[in-house]
């Protein structure tokens, strides 16, 4: 059963010497569907972010077996129509992808925001025009919701489809 899942991966708490992962996941090619990378200093502050989040988390994704960080994913409280949930987002590196790790590492997070039982549902906003994080979605299990207007970063409004999972009913 554990074959038709693909990849494992484990997913590491963020930490102070996790800096140089950000820096990776801030590149252009990494960043294009997001508004671009952004500057030195706003990088410092969502490292402190990162490191400091409650409720919530930021992870390292780290390949089972080998040990190498692939990317990073974690989940955050946000607003969304009316209550509280928790939102998702993740990116792995050039060299990692296509091999199915964002789809293990979303798994990984569903099952730890489930046990986190604060919130009913996570979220997940995709850019509407970014056909692998859409298909990271169907594939992890998230319900496509519809496209949204959704801002990020603060500023950029861009259209995204909202997925969603149910973290009770699964």
């Amino acid at each position: 059963m554990e074959e038709a899942r693909g990849p494992q991966v484990e997913l590491v708490a963020w930490g102070e010497g996790d800096f140089w992962l950000l820096e990776r996941v801030n590149a252009v090619e990494m960043t294009d569907h997001l508004g671009g990378p952004e500057s030195a200093e706003q990088l410092v502050a969502r490292h402190q972010r990162y490191v400091a989040l409650d409720p919530g988390g930021m992870f390292r994704v780290v390949a089972a077996g080998s040990g190498e960080t692939v990317g990073s994913i974690g989940y955050w409280e946000r607003e969304w129509q009316g209550g509280t949930v928790w939102e998702t987002g993740w990116g792995v590196l050039p060299e990692f992808q296509g091999r199915g790790l964002a789809v293990a590492a979303a798994r990984e997070l569903i099952a730890v925001a489930r046990e986190a039982k604060r919130h009913r549902y996570l979220h997940a906003f995709p850019g509407s025009d970014h056909p692998a994080s859409n298909a990271v979605c169907r594939k992890a299990g998230f319900e496509q919701r519809g496209e949204v207007p959704f801002e990020y970063p603060k500023g950029n409004w861009m259209t995204s489809y909202d997925w969603r999972v149910d973290l009770i009913a699964g």
